[in-house]
């Protein structure tokens, strides 16, 4: 085998990804410097940054930033809690924890449009599951797709529902990999299992934690199939009211037919989700140095 053979074998995955990476990405940062139209994308017309101010000037776009951040954190937050909960019981010795880790996974494996579709009938006004359950509690019909609040916390939802289990099972793998003999020293020093479990647990999983904070932060940003089909509007609600950054591109790029707008909006959630993944890494760094220190 020759020197240049591990460049042999690496050259088609780079090749694919700079096909359908890179070449994307740089062409639509090219695109959103034009004025271009999807009936007529061959006619490109320079307006420089005009596409990237006039999104500051538009008010949509700032409810759809702020609309993110908002079901971002109403779904990445009860997310990862109830996936540290599940993991951790997981984790203990039950019966049928194949099933159960199976089970979680199925969620997951749903289609994004079915679970959508079937939430929209769940939160329905009149006739929906949950405003029954509800009203057996003695609590008023809420309008799940025009209150603002409800319609975010109804899209929220279905992010939970689909990527709870998923995240369990990568915290259950954390956890089997931190080990045993850091428990078995607790349980020598008398620490309960709950203080084994912020002492423990928690430090170990650490890197994990992390990592599923970035990639559901990334997710967050992205969100699009769930508000998309939860009403059937690009508009994300009557007042856009959980129209998110990928929605709003999406209605200006195939709603309004603005291709240039659209690929400005997408370099906008390519550097958000860049400096939020900073953030967080930046964060990660000063808290791991913190505890060396110590």
């Amino acid at each position: 085998m020759s020197a240049r053979s591990p460049y042999a074998f690496l050259a088609p995955f780079f090749t694919l990804f700079a096909a359908f990476g890179i070449f994307p990405l740089l062409y639509t940062a090219y695109v959103s410097l034009y004025r271009v139209e999807l009936q007529t994308p061959g006619e490109l017309e320079w307006r420089g940054l005009d596409n990237y101010t006039a999104l500051l000037g538009d008010p949509f776009f700032w409810t759809a930033l702020r609309n993110t951040f908002t079901i971002g954190l109403l779904s990445t937050v009860p997310q990862l809690l109830m996936a540290l909960g599940l993991a951790h019981l997981l984790n203990s010795r039950l019966r049928a924890l194949t099933f159960f880790r199976t089970a979680l996974l199925l969620p997951y494996a749903t289609s994004v449009a079915a679970a959508s579709l079937v939430f929209a009938q769940l939160f329905g006004r009149d006739f929906g599951l949950v405003n029954q359950v509800l009203a057996l509690a003695g609590v008023d019909p809420v309008d799940w797709q025009t209150g603002t609040a409800a319609s975010q916390i109804a899209v929220s939802s279905i992010v939970v529902w689909r990527w709870t289990g998923y995240n369990a099972l990568i915290y259950l793998a954390g956890m089997q990999s931190i080990p045993r003999e850091r428990y078995e020293a607790a349980e020598v020093d008398g620490a309960s299992s709950w203080r084994q479990f912020l002492h423990v647990t928690l430090p170990g999983l650490r890197p994990t934690i992390v990592f599923t904070s970035v990639v559901s932060t990334i997710g967050a940003t992205q969100l699009f199939g769930e508000p998309l089909l939860f009403e059937g509007s690009m508009s994300g609600g009557i007042s856009h009211q959980y129209q998110t950054l990928g929605l709003y591109m999406y209605e200006q790029g195939w709603g309004f037919f603005h291709l240039g707008r659209a690929a400005a909006i997408a370099w906008v959630m390519f550097l958000l989700i860049a400096l939020l993944v900073g953030v967080n890494a930046l964060a990660a760094r000063r808290r791991s140095g913190q505890e060396a220190w110590r």
